[in-house]
């Protein structure tokens, strides 16, 4: 009777076999790591956006892609650091759409509620100098932006899409709340229509494109 023999594996490949579990678990764990990292940026730190519509040429053009820097508006927040001013007056923002859901819009900050701190809100300031920024109350009124009864300088507007006869109720800005408007005037759906932007509402400061790649630019 043949005697029955249990075939037992070569140390080596045993050895192999271990080596590629051990290569397929470390693999895995990078993947991890790097989707959780991922996530932690995009949620905190920077995002893209893709631009739609003609809203804010010249300034940014349709479909191009920028990138949304969000850390230190996120951290702005937080109620230990609350006296971090994260946006100024002249910033390009993205915010939720406070009138459509699901979208988001591309805009330009042009004056900002009295600023908000862990303790007590900072008045309003309306002297010229610091009326950009820190503020109650904005005026359009054919093609001029009043902050405060005092007329602001917009260096980045070009004088044709100064050029308008329409004029719009004042908005009352609280703490926490920006008026933004888009640079083409004509086109851009804004604070004239929809009011002033929540802070809860604010993205992030879009500060490149970088789409298309002869398009690369800082964004001023």
């Amino acid at each position: 009777m043949a005697n029955d023999q249990t075939k037992v594996a070569p140390q080596g490949e045993l050895d192999a076999k271990q080596e590629v579990k051990k290569e397929i678990i470390e693999f895995v764990k990078m993947i991890t790591w790097f989707l959780i990292l991922f996530l932690i940026i995009t949620t905190y730190v920077v995002e893209g956006y893709e631009v739609q519509g003609p809203s804010m040429r010249p300034t940014l053009v349709d479909r191009e892609r920028i990138l949304v820097l969000k850390l230190p508006h996120t951290l702005s927040r937080l109620p230990f650091l609350g006296g971090i001013e994260a946006l100024k007056a002249s910033d390009v923002v993205v915010f939720d759409s406070p009138v459509e859901k699901s979208k988001r819009y591309v805009k330009r900050v042009i004056a900002k509620g009295p600023q908000r701190t862990a303790r007590k809100t900072v008045a309003a300031h309306a002297d010229a100098a610091t009326a950009i920024g820190q503020t109650s109350k904005v005026r359009f009124d054919r093609g001029a932006v009043y902050v405060n009864n005092k007329r602001i300088q917009e260096p980045y507007l070009t004088d044709r899409q100064r050029d308008t006869y329409d004029s719009y109720a004042d908005v009352d800005l609280q703490p926490g709340t920006y008026y933004v408007l888009g640079d083409n005037r004509g086109v851009s759906k804004d604070s004239r229509r929809f009011g002033a932007v929540d802070d809860e509402c604010i993205i992030g400061k879009a500060i490149i494109c970088i789409w298309p790649p002869k398009s690369i630019r800082i964004i001023r």
